[in-house]
């Protein structure tokens, strides 16, 4: 240490030169390690998924410039393509797996059923309401006989109100007792069922609603017909 007032002697001047370059050096080493070990930084570190993504993505393409350039873009995109008669014979395909799925689906393939329509309790549910002379089949026809009546006869049209008020209560009344009936029934067959009874009553009271030969999936069992 020096101080004040006081001159080096020649012992201490050589022990500074000697001390300097060290300093220096260590110095400069680390610097060297510094740079080697830690890269410049201008953009927050990405996340290791979004590396990945971008990784898997590559470069990405310029935006075109006018359309006919855009057009040829989605031309190269979209493959080669196809003759009138590959078309025509797509086409065909398409609508008989489609004509095949629907099939299936009136059939009863579990498979090619609606999410709604799925299960074991659905399906017996289904039987249930086919093998029932319902009320509420009789609603659609009943409903468009009275309106061809009202249109055909204006001077009717003060009593088809008091009878549409009584087919809906009919209707009502029946769909109450299929709803219970098919309650206690899926009870008794599926004592470990977890469904609601209101949904299930429910979805007989929309199947018993519509008309035979219009239910989907197609009826399994013959009106009258004993259900287990």
């Amino acid at each position: 240490v020096k101080l004040l007032g006081r001159k080096k002697t020649h012992e201490e001047a050589g022990e500074d030169d000697l001390v300097t370059p060290v300093a220096s050096d260590a110095a400069l080493e680390a610097a060297s390690r510094g740079s080697r070990t830690t890269g410049p930084k201008g953009r927050p570190t990405p996340k290791r998924e979004a590396a990945r993504r971008s990784a898997k993505k590559g470069p990405v393409a310029p935006a075109p410039k006018t359309a006919a350039e855009a057009r040829a873009r989605r031309k190269s995109l979209a493959g080669p393509k196809l003759s009138r008669e590959e078309r025509k014979a797509e086409r065909t395909a398409g609508r008989a797996r489609m004509t095949d799925r629907r099939e299936r689906m009136m059939a009863g393939d579990e498979a090619y059923l609606l999410p709604r329509d799925q299960g074991p309790i659905r399906r017996y549910v289904r039987d249930v309401v086919d093998a029932r002379r319902n009320l509420l089949g009789l609603f659609m026809p009943a409903t468009l006989g009275l309106l061809f009546v009202m249109f055909g006869a204006p001077q009717l049209q003060l009593y088809i109100s008091p009878a549409m008020l009584v087919i809906t209560a009919i209707m009502a009344i029946d769909g109450l007792i299929l709803g219970r009936k098919v309650s206690r029934l899926v009870d008794e067959k599926f004592p470990s069922n977890t469904e609601s009874r209101w949904k299930l009553g429910i979805y007989a009271a929309g199947r018993a609603s519509q008309m035979r030969r219009m239910r989907a999936p197609r009826p399994q069992v013959k009106r009258g017909s004993r259900v287990d």
